[in-house]
């Protein structure tokens, strides 16, 4: 399921950085603004216990994990939306992604030139806040000049729909909230406001880079970027972007765990992020288990069996009968399949069956 992640920042917060923590994919990582150009992209494995409990249990000749993608989107300025920075083009690919992983800079170093000359994570965040806020008013009011008439002379019920929905967007905007605070009641605005695909709209991820100290506890930057995203329900994250790289650097798990007791984390940051991203993106894992193959399939919260089903293969979904359904807690409490069917503890379900996080799950198809 090819939903995306971008990475974005001013230059110089650690984005890079992180994103070389995260993927074998390597971004450049310089003390310049604009060393990332194109945005790199790396395939991400999701960590997951469950998927290592079933591997033990079954003993399979391969394993497929679950994986979510990430973007590294060059550095933000102030004026990219007037194109300042090459910013129309980082823009740009904010707006092919489907979440946003925003990195603020948490942690003072002489050595690392700050574009605005001082560390501020708050004025930071806003500082992008704003030209992404600026991008989507000129987006919703290109649409609006385009939609208004129609909607005010005409009897298009549509019309007068969608103008509606600009104009909410318009309002909020102006006050400089961005579009997610905006909520839409019936399924065509809902429909047509996604479709806008406005940059304020995507879900957000505050990551607050912190020095090694700080990695634990966090500090006083952290705080103050708490305080100010209080009204935004955003989930923030503290990672040291520094001592990943060196706990990256480690040969061992047995080393990078001693590594991570000694400075009071139980989980790497990096752990942590892709799994925040991964819950960002609103994706959730079921499995398929056995001798040949254990394997996590990622699905979007809320999907039905069929379109589970189609994940594997289109024919599952348009042949769809029904699927066997073994919780996780109740394969690994019983041992095996065979004793979750003997113990009448695998579940029938058809067409309507809301998928659950942690399913394993077969597939009854006919074509």
């Amino acid at each position: 399921m090819a939903l995306q992640c971008g990475i974005v920042g001013l230059p110089n917060v650690g984005k890079s950085t992180l994103f070389n923590c995260l993927s074998n994919a390597k971004a450049q990582s310089a003390n310049f603004p604009f060393c990332t150009i194109e945005p790199n992209v790396g395939v991400i494995t999701v960590p997951d216990d469950r998927l290592t409990t079933l591997v033990d249990m079954c003993k399979p000749r391969s394993v497929v994990p679950a994986t979510v993608e990430i973007v590294d989107i060059a550095g933000l300025v102030k004026g990219a939306s007037k194109g300042e920075g090459l910013g129309n083009k980082f823009l740009a690919n904010i707006r092919e992604t489907d979440a946003i992983i925003h990195v603020l800079r948490c942690f003072d170093d002489d050595n690392i030139t700050h574009v605005d000359g001082s560390v501020d994570p708050v004025r930071d965040k806003e500082i992008i806040d704003y030209e992404l806020l600026i991008k989507d008013l000129e987006t919703v009011e290109s649409r609006m000049a385009k939609t208004q008439k129609q909607a005010q002379t005409g009897g298009d019920k549509v019309a007068k729909m969608q103008y509606e929905v600009l104009r909410q967007y318009q309002e909020a905007l102006q006050q400089g909230l961005p579009a997610r605070s905006v909520e839409f009641e019936t399924v065509d605005e809902q429909r047509f406001a996604r479709d806008l695909f406005l940059l304020t709209n995507k879900p957000v991820l505050y990551v607050c880079n912190v020095d090694d100290a700080s990695a634990a506890t966090g500090n006083a930057y952290v705080e103050a970027v708490r305080k100010a995203v209080e009204s935004e329900n955003a989930q923030i994250l503290v990672v040291a972007a520094q001592t990943e790289a060196e706990i990256a650097e480690l040969d061992t798990f047995e080393d990078r765990k001693e590594f991570l007791a000694e400075i009071g984390l139980e989980e790497s940051g990096v752990s942590r992020l892709i799994r925040a991203a991964y819950a960002l993106l609103d994706l959730q894992t079921y499995f398929t288990a056995g001798e040949d193959e254990v394997r996590a399939w990622t699905f979007l919260r809320g999907s039905k069996a069929p379109k589970c089903a189609g994940i594997i293969h289109t024919d599952f979904e348009k042949g769809f009968i029904r699927a066997e359904v073994i919780k996780y807690d109740d394969y690994v409490t019983l041992g095996s399949e065979a004793a979750v069917r003997q113990a009448g503890k695998m579940n029938i379900e058809g067409k309507e069956y809301i998928v659950q996080d942690g399913d394993i799950m077969h597939f009854l198809f006919n074509v």
